[in-house]
């Protein structure tokens, strides 16, 4: 005997509600399968599931889109912050600028290693931290302003990076909430998917097994054989 197992993907869900309502319009009232209330809901809930997998793909390819954008910006923003972090290092050393300017940067005076900027928290926390110490350095008179790269300039890709990023983000939390969102009316669906099937087998449940299995599967009920079914079948 076959097993039936409910739909495990979107497509497969919108399919086998798609039957259910598509035999509902072929049937005559007095011959249905299932019920009126549960093809219903299948009507009502088709649409809705339809534009809920939609939006989600939607946020999904937006949110592929910015990270595949935000790795370049990222490698650039890093070169910058790790070249203009070098430079600093090389100017206190040669006594350009003073060693005790270093904590505005949120370096320490005796530590002339590079920060580890493998992360994007990194970045965001280097990059602010370089911006803001360069600022207070010149604003304190600290010497003359670093250049090749000017902070200027460190910033500008900074602000790209950091803007994208915010970009990702945003994305990124519209399709958690969508995915939550499909999550629950997945459940839903397949509520009345079960529904449904229950009600067809019953309905053709006096048939032989074969014409039985024909039927039920022209409201979308989805049969498998099991390994040793098979090769009777076969």
């Amino acid at each position: 005997m076959p097993y039936r197992r409910l739909p495990k993907t979107d497509a497969a869900r919108i399919a086998t509600l798609e039957k259910a309502v598509d035999m509902d319009i072929k049937q005559s009232s007095d011959r249905q399968p299932a019920s009126f209330k549960s093809l219903n809901q299948a009507k009502v809930l088709l649409p809705r599931f339809i534009a809920m997998v939609k939006q989600f793909r939607y946020h999904y390819d937006e949110l592929a889109k910015y990270n595949s954008r935000l790795q370049p910006l990222g490698k650039t923003a890093r070169l910058y912050i790790s070249h203009f972090i070098q430079v600093l290092n090389m100017t206190i050393l040669r006594n350009e600028i003073k060693e005790q300017y270093k904590p505005l940067y949120g370096l320490q005076p005796h530590d002339y290693t590079l920060p580890d900027l493998s992360t994007e928290a990194a970045l965001v926390k280097w990059g602010e931290n370089i911006i803001i110490g360069e600022n207070r350095r010149l604003s304190q008179r600290g010497g003359t302003p670093i250049y090749n790269p000017t902070i200027a300039k460190v910033k500008v890709h900074y602000d790209i990076f950091i803007e994208a990023r915010n970009e990702r983000e945003h994305y990124k939390n519209q399709m958690q909430r969508s995915l939550e969102k499909l999550n629950e009316i997945r459940s839903e669906v397949d509520a009345v998917i079960l529904d449904i099937w229950n009600q067809v087998e019953v309905f053709y449940s006096d048939l032989p097994l074969t014409q039985r299995i024909d039927k039920c599967r022209e409201y979308g009920i989805i049969y498998y054989y099991r390994k040793n079914e098979k090769a009777q079948q076969q």
